[in-house]
C-alpha cells in the first residue's frame, strides 16, 4: 500500500523491499509467489526439488512442503527419514530406515529384508509370514536377538500335536529333524540314523503307531521276535514252537514278506541242499515237526529205498548202508560204483549181474567166483602141479595183470 501524503504532494512513492524469510535461494520469489500476495503460493511452483538433493518419490511426492519445511528457512531441514520418521523400532536396526522401507510406503518391500538374509533366511511357509507374527508387537517388537530355533515360535504346536504326543513321547524339540519349512504335515523322519534300526521293506508303509503301541518311542526293542512273537507263536507250517526254532526271524525271513523264507540249510546244519533235496518240502525230511537233532545220513531217511531195492538187493547183498557210496542226491537211478580195483571192462560185462550171479556172491568177490583155476580142475598147463593154489584174486593178477588169459 502506498501512503496518502506522498500521493498529495506528487512524489514519487519509494521502492518498498521485503526481507526473504527463506534464507539463501537462488530462485526468484515469482517462481513461487504471485503478484497478488505471498499467500498462497502459486499451484505449481516453478522449483525442480530434484536439484535439492532430495528428490520427492513415491509418497513423498504428494506431501505439503510445510510438513517437511516446519520453518521458513529451507535449507535447515534434514535428508536422512530418521530427521522426519520417529524410529519405532527403538533403534534395533539403527538409522538407516531405507535398508528395510521405500518411499512407497512403510511395508517392507526390500528384497534383502523380504528375503530375511541373516541368521533365519525366510523360506518355504516362512516367506509368507508377517514380521508381526515373529516378533510379537509389530513395529514395537523385538527384532534383532530373536531366538531362530523352531521351538521358540512354535512349542505351542510341539506341545498340543495330537497324531503322536510329543511331550509323551520323549521327542526332541529340534523340529527341523522330522519337518520341513514348507508345512507341519508330511513330517520325515531318518529312522536309521536316529534309531539304528532302518525301515526296509513292509516297515516303510506302516504307520508309526503299529510298532511304537500307546505311544511308547524312547526304548522301543529292534528285534523282530518283539512286535511279531504272536506270528511266531502262530505260525503251523511248520509250527516254530514245536520244532524250536529260534526266534531270530530274519535268519529265514525278511521285511518284505512272511511267505516265501528262505533258510541257509548249509550254513546253518551243515548239510546242503543238493538235486532232488532242494524241491522237497521241510517236513518231507523234518517228520512230525522234528527239527533240532535231525540226522544227516542218507540211510535214516532212505532206510526203506534200500530194503526194498532188489537191482541188485541192498540187504541180501550186505551192501554197506552209506548210500553216497553209488548214489548221488539227484536221483536214486544211474548209481555208479568205484569199480577201479578190479577193471570191469576186460571182461565186457555190462550189468552188476552178469558177474554177481546172485546177491550172495557180492562181498568178497574174487576172480574164483568164476574162474575155480587149481591144479586139479585148470586145464591151462601153468596151473597144472601148482599145489595148495591160493584162491586170492590178486595171485592171479601176478599172472594176468591185464585181466585176460595168456
Amino acid at each position: 500500500m502506498v501512503p496518502t501524503t506522498v500521493l498529495a504532494f506528487g512524489l514519487t512513492p519509494a521502492k518498498e523491499t521485503s526481507r526473504n524469510p527463506h534464507g539463501q535461494l537462488n530462485i526468484s520469489c515469482e517462481n513461487c509467489h504471485t503478484l497478488d500476495s505471498w499467500k498462497p503460493i502459486r499451484r505449481i511452483p516453478e522449483f525442480d526439488h530434484n536439484k535439492t538433493g532430495l528428490p520427492l518419490r513415491g509418497l513423498h511426492a504428494g506431501v505439503a512442503c510445510r510438513l517437511c519445511h516446519l520453518d521458513l528457512v529451507f535449507k535447515n531441514v534434514g535428508t536422512t527419514c530418521a530427521d522426519c520418521h520417529a524410529d519405532i523400532h527403538r533403534r534395533q536396526f539403527g538409522a538407516k530406515c531405507e535398508e528395510c522401507h521405500t518411499v512407497k510406503g512403510w511395508d517392507v518391500a526390500r528384497q534383502s529384508v523380504r528375503e530375511h538374509q541373516n541368521r533365519f533366511p525366510l523360506i518355504g511357509a516362512h516367506a509368507a509370514v508377517d514380521c508381526h507374527t515373529c516378533h510379537k508387537g509389530a513395529a514395537v517388537g523385538q527384532f534383532t536377538g530373536l531366538n531362530v530355533e523352531c521351538v521358540s515360535c512354535h512349542l505351542t504346536d510341539y506341545q498340543q500335536t495330537k497324531v503322536i504326543d510329543h511331550p509323551s513321547a520323549g521327542f526332541p524339540t529340534t523340529c527341523e529333524i522330522c519337518h520341513a519349512m514348507d508345512s507341519w504335515s508330511g513330517a520325515r523322519f531318518d529312522h536309521a540314523r536316529y534309531t539304528g534300526f532302518a525301515l526296509t521293506g513292509a516297515h516303510v508303509t506302516l504307520a508309526c503307531t503299529a510298532c511304537h503301541v500307546g505311544g511308547r518311542y524312547a526304548g522301543t526293542p529292534i528285534d523282530c521276535y518283539s512286535c511279531h512273537q504272536q506270528d511266531y507263536a502262530g505260525t503251523t507250517n511248520p509250527n516254530h514252537v514245536a520244532a524250536g526254532f529260534p526266534t531270530t526271524c530274519s535268519t529265514c525271513h525278511n521285511t518284505s514278506s512272511w511267505s516265501g523264507a528262505s533258510f541257509d540249510h548249509t550254513r546253518f546244519t551243515g548239510f546242503a541242499l543238493t538235486g532232488a533235496h532242494a524241491t522237497l518240502a521241510c517236513t518231507a525230511c523234518h517228520v512230525g515237526g522234528r527239527y533240532a537233532g535231525t540226522p544227516t545220513d542218507c540211510y535214516s531217511c532212505h532206510q526203506q529205498a534200500y530194503a526194498n531195492t532188489t537191482n541188485p538187493n541192498h540187504t541180501a547183498a550186505g551192501f554197506p548202508t552209506t548210500c553216497a557210496t553209488c548214489h548221488t542226491t539227484s536221483t536214486w537211478t544211474g548209481a555208479s560204483f568205484n569199480h577201479t580195483w578190479f577193471p570191469r571192462n576186460h571182461h565186457g560185462a555190462d550189468t552188476c549181474g552178469d558177474c554177481h550171479t546172485n546177491p550172495s556172491n557180492y562181498a568178497a568177490f574174487t576172480c574164483f567166483n568164476c574162474h575155480p583155476h587149481d591144479d586139479k580142475t585148470s586145464t591151462d598147463s601153468k596151473h597144472q602141479g601148482v599145489a595148495g593154489y591160493v584162491y586170492n584174486s590178486i595171485n592171479c593178477y601176478s599172472c594176468h595183470p591185464t585181466g585176460r588169459a595168456g
